[in-house]
């Protein structure tokens, strides 16, 4: 009796590599829950008691000068080279690029623009939310701090919240929104939230950042996950929109493409009620005597359909005031 082999790990593996053939009837898409709604808002009470501790130069701030003349870029400089490529992590461009090439083979598998737009969408968030307090709030980092003690606020900086985890929560913290199943969820959400804490930790290392910048784009970061799904139709709309748009220009090509089959006989319309046009000069070296050509009524074929037919002699008619070439003709009365 002959049994089927069990598959491997490894062919496990490749069969998920492999494209869909269809898309999948049921993707999961996360809802706004009532739990979720109260995370969101304690994260959003956090947000705003994080900024009133900075703005009245609380407990808060004097924690981060603590940290900033304790330079732990000279307590541990031995882990500084790991540090520098580690925090790359957070950097807009490389994250970016490389979280959007994982979506879009998800995108491509799936047979859906879900994945690839709620990363847009998410990066757009980030974009508007974290750039709009870092430029209104105007606070200085540990290496341009103008007073000692103070929370250098209003003062034209940049990086309150910390953009590097900020932009580390939301692009790996996208993996795991998008996950499709509980359990790849839990996993990544962990790795996300250490990546991005790391992330962060390291900025307030190497000195670009205080620490309450990156408790702050820690929580920024976790609004705009949380905050998702209220933007799932908006998504779901353009998804709908972009695919007939590509449905359209299809059609549209193939509606080109689909002409008429070549060698068709081609029916001509004969010349009527126009005896008296004259006909074009022709630029040959034959004289202009002979009359012109005038097509007989009825459906003409292609020269390519025409049998060939070889004439015997001569092709020019017999005429009785023709002479051969060479000679002089008798003069016309």
């Amino acid at each position: 009796m002959r049994t089927e082999r069990k598959p491997t790990p490894l062919d496990r593996v490749f069969a998920r590599l492999d494209r869909e053939p269809e898309r999948p009837a049921h993707i999961g898409v996360p809802r706004m829950s009532r739990h979720r709604v109260v995370l969101f808002g304690a994260a959003l009470a956090f947000y705003l008691a994080i900024v009133w501790a900075v703005l009245i130069t609380s407990w808060l701030v004097r924690l981060d000068w603590q940290v900033m003349f304790f330079r732990p870029y000279q307590q541990w400089s031995e882990i500084h080279a790991f540090v520098d490529y580690y925090v790359v992590l957070g950097q807009r461009g490389p994250t970016a690029v490389m979280v959007a090439a994982w979506l879009g083979w998800r995108s491509w598998r799936q047979h859906t623009l879900r994945p690839l737009l709620a990363l847009g969408v998410s990066l757009l968030l980030l974009n508007v939310t974290v750039g709009a307090a870092k430029y209104g709030m105007g606070r200085l980092g540990p290496h341009y701090a103008t007073e000692i003690g103070s929370n250098e606020m209003w003062l034209g900086g940049d990086i309150f919240p910390s953009g590097h985890t900020a932009n580390a929560v939301v692009t790996w913290g996208i993996l795991a929104y998008l996950a499709s199943t509980p359990r790849a969820r839990r996993w990544l959400s962990a790795l996300s939230a250490v990546t991005s804490l790391g992330v962060g930790l390291s900025t307030v290392y190497i000195g670009t950042h205080w620490l309450s910048d990156v408790v702050l784009g820690w929580v920024a970061g976790l609004l705009i996950l949380l905050a998702l799904p209220w933007f799932e139709p908006v998504i779901a709309r353009a998804e709908t929109r972009i695919l007939a748009l590509r449905a359209r220009r299809q059609d549209r090509r193939g509606g080109t493409a689909k002409a008429g089959p070549p060698g068709r006989p081609v029916v001509l319309t004969p010349l009527t009620g126009r005896a008296d046009t004259a006909p074009e000069p022709v630029a040959t070296g034959r004289p202009a005597s002979r009359s012109p050509a005038r097509l007989a009524p009825g459906p003409h074929t292609t020269r390519a359909e025409r049998s060939p037919v070889t004439p015997a002699g001569s092709r020019r008619p017999p005429h009785a005031e023709r002479h051969p070439r060479g000679t002089t003709s008798a003069a016309r009365p």
